[in-house]
Formats: C-alpha cells, sequence, structure tokens
C-alpha cells in the first residue's frame, strides 16, 4: 500500500502541488500538514504516518526534504522504515528504496549523516572537557556560555548525574538550569514521583 506525506512550511503556502503529485502515484491515503521542517520541530501528522505503516508499505513523498531539513533527522526516519520493513520514494529525485539506484543514494546520505552525528558528538565533548577544566569557583554566573550548554546536555545524556550536581558542575542554581534545560525539570519531577512511589511500597 502507498501513503503518501504532503507538508509546507506555512499556514498560506498551498499542498496542491503535492497532494496531485501524491495521487498520480498512487497513493491510497495521505497525510498532510502545514508546519515547519525545522530540526526538532513536532509534526504530527508525519508522526501518525509512520505510526500508520505497515511492513511491506510505502511512504511517498513529494520531495526528500518533506521529511525535515535536517540531514540527520531526515536519515533517522528512514532508517526507522527501513527496520520496519517499510519502503520508501521520494518523486521528485526519482528515489526508491527498492532501486539499486535508491539504495545507493540513501547509503550516502546514510553516511554523511553518521559523519555529521560523529563531529557533534566530538564538539560535546570537547565542550564538557572545557567547561569541566575551568571548574566554577566563586560567585555563580548568571548565564551558561555555548560550552556550558553543550556540557549539561552531555551529562544529562549520560542520565547517572542529579540536575543538582550538573547545576552545581556549572555553577548556576536550579532554577537558572532550568530555564536553560527544561526537558530536565519533567525527568528530575518523574525520577522524585519513582523515588515516593518505591518508598512507599517498602514502607
Amino acid at each position: 500500500m502507498l501513503i503518501g506525506y504532503a507538508r509546507v512550511s506555512t499556514a498560506d503556502q498551498n499542498l496542491d502541488l503535492q497532494r496531485d503529485a501524491l495521487v498520480r502515484a498512487g497513493c491510497e491515503k495521505i497525510f498532510e500538514e502545514k508546519k515547519s521542517g525545522k530540526a526538532g520541530s513536532k509534526r504530527p501528522e508525519l508522526e501518525a504516518a509512520l505510526a500508520y505503516l505497515r511492513p511491506e508499505d510505502v511512504l511517498v513523498v513529494w520531495k526528500l526534504d518533506r521529511l525535515g531539513r535536517s540531514l540527520v533527522e531526515m536519515m533517522r526516519t528512514i532508517d526507522k522504515l527501513r527496520a520496519d520493513g517499510i519502503k520508501f520514494k521520494s518523486l521528485t529525485e526519482d528515489l526508491d528504496s527498492e532501486s539499486a539506484q535508491g539504495r545507493f543514494f540513501l547509503q550516502i546520505h546514510g553516511a554523511m549523516a553518521e559523519y555529521f552525528l560523529d563531529l557533534n558528538r566530538e564538539r560535546t565533548m570537547e565542550g564538557l572537557k572545557a567547561a569541566l577544566a575551568r571548574g566554577r569557583k566563586g560567585g555563580r554566573r548568571p548565564k551558561l556560555s555555548e560550552d556550558d550548554i553543550r556540557a549539561g546536555q552531555a551529562l544529562l545524556a549520560a542520565g547517572d548525574i542529579s540536575v543538582a550536581e550538573i547545576a552545581r558542575r556549572l555553577g548556576v542554581n536550579r532554577s537558572t538550569f532550568y530555564n536553560y534545560f527544561p526537558q530536565a525539570r519533567s525527568k528530575s519531577d518523574s525520577g522524585h514521583l519513582i523515588k515516593k512511589k518505591s518508598a512507599s511500597l517498602r514502607s
């Protein structure tokens, strides 16, 4: 079964071009949305399309960049499709994961995505080392530098250091820390709730 996905970035843009192309390609169902393709943006219709797809189905887009602006994000989506046994086709690039040319194209993109991931990982670790090497003596700094933010992200991702300890290492209080890492608040709250439940069960 061919499943189409169409996206434009703003509400005043028109989906007709993509919709018509997907219908001509034989798509039986089309998911549409008007959302930015910026990396990290929520795209509920894309998520719905991915959830709807079943093995041997084909996800069809008008153009490869409809999956997002970030190469890494596009490749993550395509890799997930491949892992789930779902095929992929992009009409503009004449890209079909079933063809030798299409598989080669995806492999090249995958290699590039892996390169950029490794590069970003190296930069993150460099920022972490630089921030920890400087230490945090004296008064607290009101703002975090880009290196501090990368260091905080790395420490949060590690998952074995408390929010309080990360904030202490960065030289800020929890309130300031949460301003830069709001996602850490929910993580901290959920962890606190689990501890309370565990304590309640033991008592």
